[in-house]
């Protein structure tokens, strides 16, 4: 029986670390999302690309560290709203863009991004 390949199988985690590294280097350029971070930004990249590569398919290291994502609680201390979903959404989709994936799994991923980012907004 053959078992559907994940985004992980797809793209590895290679790609998944770049996706990351892009996505934060451009947060360093966006005020708006940059001030919702410490200067450092090397931790909250690590986190996020451990979180990817669960989501994703991989192995389950940010679970076995951080115990259950639970997002909306993790992120409940800052003001999300539509405009900073829209801020983080076209800096992922521009990291996203630059690692020139294959039409179906960057579809696959948008929308898990677009979901994600709506279930973040805690203000309207």
């Amino acid at each position: 029986m053959n078992t559907p390949q994940t985004i992980y199988d797809l793209v590895g985690e290679e790609r998944i670390r770049l996706l990351t590294t892009f996505f934060y280097q451009e947060v360093a350029k966006n005020e708006s999302l940059k001030k919702l971070y410490p200067d450092d930004l090397q931790p909250a990249e690590e986190r996020l690309f451990l979180f990817l590569l669960q989501v994703f398919g991989g192995p389950e290291i940010y679970s076995e560290q951080r115990g259950h994502p639970r997002l909306r609680m993790r992120h409940a201390k800052w003001k999300i709203d539509s405009e900073m979903r829209d801020h983080w959404m076209n800096t992922m989709l521009t990291a996203m863009d630059r690692l020139d994936l294959d039409i179906n799994i960057s579809g696959a991923m948008m929308s898990y991004f677009v979901k994600a980012a709506n279930h973040m907004i805690n203000h309207e």
